[in-house]
């Protein structure tokens, strides 16, 4: 029996992603990237940066500036059999193409009976907290965790954002992936070999005892710092990465309460209507009987995000905003 362990390296999120699309292209023939400035610029966020000289033209393909033009090809394309992986700078433009997404990418297959996957991959930052105002900066990604016939995937590790890639390009549905925009520089380690992409299971990222932190995409580094801050009080917090936001992964979030028996949902989006509130919901549906305290939300205030630093840090849920809900759970 072989006793060598895995190797590691070190990379950052924009990195691992580069990575992920450069092994798309390369896997297959039928994959494209298509997306404003994804070719010559590199991509807005430098995701895509080096591709166009690997691949060429008819594979990276800049786009003009028409989100419900270019989303539109992107499911005309997935339903010739190409495998297309579209490009939208920001979550907020996303909602241009809102009609092609919801009327079409996300309904086709089930009004045509089963005839028409659309097996399309949307990637989009999301975000705040990098003083891009408010048609920059918004986390809508619980809108489109709303619409049946679409997975939502929020990558939050450097081994997501490399891994998740290749099982959403496999997916029948159109997959949205959520880039969170705080993340694009964060390092971390990627194992060799690499274990198979999971868009399925949420993942605990620190176990715990005493109290369940559930959170996402780029409010996970925020959870996690909470949870070492709490355990120098003596108070044991498990950090859950749900990282496939539709469907959501019920037993996860289920296990986690009977562990610990409270819960705090971390949320960047607003409170009302929000993801968080669907997972407290949950949790109440569920796990009432396990809960010992009730769930608390740590979501945005609810204005637009502002440009200021200062008003943009204070509208953003922060670390101290995490303890202070654990500690009014913990009692």
């Amino acid at each position: 029996m072989s006793t060598a362990q895995p190797q590691t390296a070190k990379t950052t999120y924009r990195e691992a992603m580069r990575e992920a699309l450069r092994d798309a292209l390369s896997a297959d023939d039928r994959v494209f990237l298509m997306g404003e400035d994804v070719g010559r610029y590199g991509g807005c966020f430098g995701v895509s940066l080096g591709l166009l000289e690997e691949f060429g033209p008819e594979r990276v393909r800049d786009t003009p500036l028409s989100e419900s033009a270019f989303v539109g090809a992107g499911i005309g394309a997935a339903l010739a059999g190409m495998r297309p992986i579209v490009e939208i700078m920001t979550v907020n433009f996303s909602l241009l193409a809102l009609d092609q997404i919801l009327n079409n990418a996300a309904t086709l297959l089930h009004m045509s009976g089963g005839q028409l996957p659309v097996p399309l991959v949307i990637r989009m930052t999301t975000g705040a907290g990098r003083q891009l105002a408010a048609q920059h900066s918004h986390s809508l990604e619980g809108w489109y965790a709303h619409i049946p016939g679409i997975r939502v995937l929020a990558p939050a590790t450097v081994e997501d954002a490399r891994h998740m890639l290749a099982p959403a390009l496999a997916d029948p549905d159109p997959v949205l992936v959520f880039e969170h925009g705080s993340l694009y520089n964060a390092s971390g380690e990627l194992s060799a070999p690499a274990a198979p992409g999971d868009i399925d299971h949420a993942a605990v990222r620190r176990p715990g005892t005493d109290i369940s932190l559930i959170t996402y995409g780029g409010s996970l580094p925020k959870a996690l710092a909470a949870a070492d801050e709490l355990s120098t009080e003596g108070i044991s917090a498990e950090v859950v990465d749900l990282r496939t936001l539709r469907p959501l992964d019920n037993d996860a979030i289920t296990a986690t309460v009977a562990g610990t028996h409270r819960a705090v949902v971390i949320d960047e989006a607003w409170r009302t209507g929000s993801l968080a509130a669907e997972i407290s919901a949950r949790i109440a549906e569920e796990s009432f009987y396990e809960l010992d305290a009730p769930v608390e939300r740590v979501c945005s205030a609810e204005v637009p995000i502002p440009y200021a630093r200062r008003l943009e840090e204070a509208a953003l849920p922060q670390t101290a905003d995490i303890v202070a809900a654990a500690h009014r759970a913990v009692g």
